[in-house]
């Protein structure tokens, strides 16, 4: 049923309240609640005051209540709302810090978000916040290998020298050949992705095996012009040791191989080159040939020329050896 309020307001509060309504400058929310007390002002139904205003009964009840304890000056503030949810104590986020760091318990690999969660006595969403705040991500593993080469140290200098200061009339090539760009045919089918689902292959695959190394080096060695010697920095892959490279080396004494140092591929600059390749166009493919592969590997090409982006090496030999030094001795 609806309910009628009578507002009684004195002629100056009236006037108050118009001056409220016409005036530009005031905020949105107060010339409404000067408009809800006009409207109310002589009685009425409150159905039909919200109806005419376009604003549901209990804003209505609300500003009527307002401008009845506490006149037209009580249209024009807000009452405090109850405080929220205390925040978590230092006490309470050091500790949460210092146990997703530590090892957790029961066997566990590392501190799940719901098992800190419940270890701390708050919910998950919190745990989830001080983690970002504080840049931790336990679920997340960063893998490093020290090289156990002997003479790592000098083939470092040696070959990021090479990058940094590269001997004059020489040309400085970085080679790889990678078993993971090789063509790889799935046995079966993989399924495409699509909603609720991730896209599937084969854990298993048929290799097959192309060595053109020869081949390619000749290619260079025909695109090189005359007189300009060529620096190689090539791995460890038993390819670019193989007797007949060797053999080929010895026939062409213009060329010097750089290898890197055992572990040490990452001194190779193309390995940067050949990441970005891999992760965006060979990993997840299916080449059911050589060719297959090769259209694969020269549609990256045509894009990479079509927006090149150099890859330049910047680390010197000293900076490097200074972070290696922070790694963990290799074991024996």
């Amino acid at each position: 049923m609806a309910q009628t309020v009578w507002v009684l307001v004195s002629g100056r509060d009236r006037q108050r309240l118009e001056a409220i309504t016409s005036d530009r400058r005031r905020q949105r929310k107060h010339i409404e609640r000067a408009r809800v007390v006009l409207a109310s002002v002589g009685g009425g139904p409150v159905q039909q005051t919200a109806l005419q205003l376009g604003i549901s009964r209990p804003m209505v009840w609300r500003w009527q209540q307002r401008v009845a304890e506490e006149g037209v000056y009580g249209l024009l503030r807000d009452k405090t709302r109850k405080p929220g949810k205390p925040p978590i104590p230092a006490e309470t986020v050091a500790r949460m810090v210092a146990l997703t760091c530590a090892d957790p318990p029961h066997q566990a690999t590392h501190w799940t978000g719901r098992a800190m969660a419940k270890a701390a006595g708050i919910s998950l969403r919190p745990v989830q916040r001080i983690r970002e705040a504080h840049h931790l991500q336990p679920r997340r593993v960063c893998t490093f290998k020290r090289s156990r080469d002997p003479r790592f140290a000098d083939k470092l200098v040696d070959i990021v020298g090479l990058y940094l200061d590269p001997p004059a009339h020489a040309v400085v090539l970085s080679i790889d050949e990678k078993s993971q760009i090789q063509a790889l045919d799935r046995t079966q089918p993989g399924l495409p992705m699509k909603a609720g689902r991730c896209g599937t292959m084969t854990d298993d695959y048929k290799r097959h095996r192309h060595q053109e190394f020869i081949r390619f080096l000749n290619a260079i060695e025909r695109d090189v012009p005359a007189g300009k010697l060529i620096e190689a920095v090539v791995d460890n892959y038993a390819t670019h040791k193989h007797p007949k490279i060797r053999e080929w080396l010895a026939r062409h004494p213009r060329w010097t191989f750089h290898f890197t140092p055992t572990s040490g591929s990452w001194l190779n600059a193309v390995e940067n080159f050949f990441s970005t390749l891999t992760r965006k166009h060979i990993r997840r493919g299916s080449f059911h040939s050589i060719v297959d592969l090769q259209a694969a590997i020269n549609r990256y090409l045509a894009k990479h020329k079509a927006e090149p982006k150099p890859f330049v090496w910047r680390a010197s030999a000293a900076s490097i050896l200074a972070k290696l030094d922070q790694l963990p001795e290799p074991a024996e």
